[in-house]
């Protein structure tokens, strides 16, 4: 079986690295371009799977658009394209070099999360499994119909950078299943049932604002499911001006009553309102500082 593997993002490195151990191993790499870097972006980072993949002797293509290299993939007649978290959307010409199948590992269990922001969404909503969803790739996205999926808990004091090395190592497994159905039927899949789908859009850095308003339990779900990425913030007033404060996980729900946004200091936490309570800090970033205990930027106040 001749299998091209199309893919950027870090969660994709195990299930990368299994096809090159165990097979079948992939005859090439589409990956993002080169990033650059610095404030002068004379250097480029480039995507670590690429390092793998180049370490492996296999060919690495960097795009800047993937429909430039619709026609050369094409021509190398692969019967399977695997893609996970590549970045772009792949449009038909693309799609339509697979000789057997194009097929995407989707971080949720679809239909619900089609989107950017799957794994934070899951946690953020109190869900108490996710997983990884194998499907058909086509025009819509994350809509093709399901291949297979394999199931994981979520855990209670999860974050999302967490459950994402997890779902990482689930890769591999999830696509050996996919790929024997395949095998065994070049047909397969389930449509998706329209009614069940949800959307999870990317996220950028202003998603992380918290609002204190909501419920405590709500908040500190919010606080795991984006860190790392985008993390969360409020803004509090500290001797005369108001400042942006980073809050880290862990926090814990406190059964203590001030007002939302609030800040107040007792037996020895820091604390901060909530709808219905407070949550306890212990690790925050003021503006213009370095990551410090809650515990010494309530010693500041």
């Amino acid at each position: 079986m001749k299998l091209a593997f199309i893919a950027t993002g870090d969660i994709a490195q195990p299930t990368f690295r299994h096809l090159i151990t165990h097979g079948p191993r992939p005859c090439l790499l589409i990956t993002q371009p080169d990033k650059p870097v610095g404030r002068s972006h004379s250097e480029f980072l480039p995507p670590e799977i690429k390092s793998l993949a180049i370490e492996n002797g296999i060919p690495v293509w960097q795009p800047e658009r993937i429909i430039e290299i619709a026609d050369a993939l094409t021509d190398l007649h692969p019967d399977i394209i695997v893609v996970m978290a590549y970045g772009q959307i792949i449009g038909k010409d693309v799609r339509k070099a697979a000789k057997k199948a194009i097929i995407n590992l989707h971080a949720s269990l679809l239909p619900k999360y089609r989107g950017a922001s799957c794994i934070q969404s899951a946690i953020a909503n109190g869900d108490t499994e996710t997983g990884i969803t194998i499907m058909r790739v086509i025009r819509e996205l994350d809509a093709g119909d399901i291949i297979s999926a394999k199931r994981i808990p979520i855990g209670k004091t999860e974050t999302a950078g967490e459950l994402h090395d997890r779902l990482a190592n689930l890769g591999p497994a999830a696509l050996d299943e996919a790929l024997k159905i395949l095998a065994a039927n070049p047909k397969a899949g389930t449509p998706q049932n329209e009614a069940e789908v949800t959307y999870a859009p990317k996220l950028l850095r202003e998603n992380g604002r918290l609002d204190f308003t909501k419920p405590a339990a709500e908040i500190e779900r919010f606080i795991r499911a984006y860190h790392p990425w985008p993390g969360t913030f409020t803004e509090v007033f500290v001797k005369g001006k108001t400042k942006r404060l980073k809050i880290f996980p862990p926090v814990e729900i406190a059964h203590y009553l001030i007002g939302p946004s609030e800040l107040a200091v007792h037996e020895g936490q820091l604390l901060i309102g909530c709808s219905d309570g407070a949550i306890a800090l212990s690790q925050v970033q003021p503006e213009g500082s370095k990551p410090m205990p809650a515990t010494a930027f309530a010693n500041s106040l």
